[in-house]
C-alpha cells in the first residue's frame, strides 16, 4: 500500500455483520454512493464485513491480515505481536453478557457435574474462555457451530447446553430455550467490572508504513466515527437495520444500546483493568498465556 497526493491508501476495516459494529463504523465508508461522513487526506476505510469467529482465525493465521478488524477479546493475546487495541470500538458488558442457555431448566451446577455437550460460536471467542472459566475445570464437550446455529444445535440435541451471542442474547426466550446463567451478570458479581466481549485491532507495522503517529491518527478517525454515530443515533440505527438478520427496530435498538456505550467511546482505565483481568483469569485456568500489562491506542 502506498500513498499519494491524490490517491489515498486503503485501509480495511473487517466488523461482525451485526447492528452494533454497523452502528458506529458507518461514517468512515460510503453509503448508497454518499462519501464518507468522515474523511481523511491519507486513508480511505473499506468497508469488510466478517463473521467474528473468522476474524478471529485470520488474525491468528497471518495470512492478509485486516489493517483494523474487530476481534473477540479472547483472542487478542494470540495475535498481540501484530495487532494493538484501540481505545475505542469496544464490546463490553457491564452486568450482562453473553447467555448459557438449555432446551429445559437446569443448573450450572448440574452442567458442572455431568460433563455435558455444550454449544459455542467459535473456540476463539471471548464467550468460550469465559464459559472455560465458569466451568471451574469441570470437563465439557465443546460443540463449535456458527454463531446463529447454536439455538437449533441446543433444540435438537446436539447440545445439552449453548452460549448465545450477539442478538441471540435478547431472542433466546422467543425460541423457548431456558437461561442457566448470563455469564456477564456472573463475571460482573465476580470482578467487580465490565465483561469485555469483544475489541477493536489496529495493525502494528503501519507506523512503519506510514510513518511515525500513524496509529494515532487511525485512532483518532475510528474515535470520531463512534462520536458521530451516536450524536446521529436515528440515522446510525436506520443505517445497524440493514444488519438485524430480521429482528425489529426495539431489539436493534436494545442490541445496540447494550454494546455502544460509554466504554465504547472510551474503554478507559475500567476498560484496560477488565481485559487484564480477562487475561489473569484465563491464564489461571490454563486457557490462555497472560500477555501482561495492556496498552489502548488512542487518538490524538
Amino acid at each position: 500500500m502506498t500513498t499519494t497526493a491524490t490517491t489515498p491508501a486503503t485501509l480495511r476495516l473487517g466488523h461482525s455483520p451485526d447492528p452494533d459494529d454497523a452502528f458506529m463504523w458507518w461514517p468512515l465508508f460510503e453509503v448508497d454512493g454518499e462519501p464518507p461522513s468522515i474523511r481523511s487526506s491519507r486513508f480511505r476505510f473499506e468497508q469488510v464485513e466478517i463473521d467474528i469467529e473468522a476474524a478471529n482465525r485470520r488474525a491468528e493465521a497471518g495470512d492478509d491480515l485486516l489493517e483494523i478488524t474487530a476481534l473477540s477479546c479472547g483472542q487478542f493475546p494470540r495475535v498481540a505481536d501484530r495487532y494493538a487495541i484501540t481505545a475505542c470500538g469496544s464490546s463490553m458488558g457491564e452486568g450482562y453478557g453473553p447467555k448459557l442457555v438449555a432446551a429445559t431448566p437446569t443448573s450450572i451446577e448440574d452442567l458442572q457435574q455431568s460433563r455435558p455437550r455444550i454449544a459455542i460460536p467459535g473456540a476463539r471467542t471471548t464467550s468460550a474462555l469465559v464459559l472455560g472459566i465458569r466451568m471451574a475445570g469441570r470437563e465439557f464437550e465443546p460443540v463449535e457451530v456458527p454463531f446463529e446455529e447454536v439455538p437449533d444445535a441446543v433444540l435438537d440435541g446436539r447440545a445439552d447446553a449453548g452460549v448465545v451471542i450477539h442478538e441471540g442474547q435478547l431472542t433466546y426466550g422467543d425460541l423457548g430455550l431456558q437461561l442457566v446463567e448470563d455469564l456477564g451478570t456472573w463475571w460482573g458479581e465476580r470482578t467487580g467490572g465490565p465483561l469485555p466481549l469483544g475489541v477493536n485491532v489496529v495493525r502494528r507495522d503501519l507506523d512503519d508504513q506510514f510513518g511515525p503517529g500513524t496509529l494515532t491518527e487511525i485512532a483518532a478517525l475510528l474515535e470520531a466515527s463512534v462520536a458521530m454515530a451516536l450524536d446521529q443515533r436515528d440515522r446510525s440505527l436506520a443505517y445497524a437495520m440493514r444488519f438485524g438478520r430480521g429482528i425489529d427496530r426495539d431489539v436493534a435498538d436494545r442490541f445496540v444500546e447494550l454494546y455502544v456505550n460509554r466504554l465504547t467511546v472510551d474503554a478507559g482505565e475500567d476498560g484496560r483493568k477488565a481485559v487484564e483481568r480477562l487475561f489473569a483469569e484465563a491464564a489461571t485456568a490454563g486457557l490462555l498465556s497472560d500477555p501482561g500489562a495492556i496498552t489502548f491506542v488512542r487518538g490524538g
